[in-house]
């Protein structure tokens, strides 16, 4: 069974820093981070690709988050950087195996940025 285990989220006053991470208990192709506000659907913030290193950005994030991975320990990262209040929402961690569709979730983690 695929698990993925996320870390990192927290209070944080705006303009400030976080560094999420989640680990994969398999090889992953594409992982991403979607997030999901009270109130609001979830919305898919980056992703990343093992071939090639594409990433995606979510309009709202350009320039101010960055998704990483380390294939070596199955784990991908998103630094969070200059966060605003409209970030504070419940952040996921996504896994999608053979490129096709994202087929497994982590727990969630909180992330609330305060003004």
């Amino acid at each position: 069974q695929v698990q993925l285990v996320e870390s990192g989220g927290g209070l944080v006053q705006a303009g400030g820093s976080l560094r999420l991470s989640c680990t994969a208990s398999v090889r992953t192709f594409r992982m991403g981070w979607f997030r999901q506000a009270p109130g609001k659907e979830r919305e898919l913030v980056a992703s990343s690709r093992r071939t090639g290193g594409s990433t995606y950005y979510a309009d709202s994030v350009k320039g101010r988050f960055a998704i990483s991975r380390d294939d070596a320990k199955n784990t991908v990262y998103l630094q969070m950087n200059s966060l605003k209040p409209a970030d504070t929402a419940v952040y996921y961690c996504a896994a999608d195996l053979y490129d096709t569709k994202y087929d497994y979730w982590g727990q969630g983690t909180q992330v609330t940025v305060s003004s």
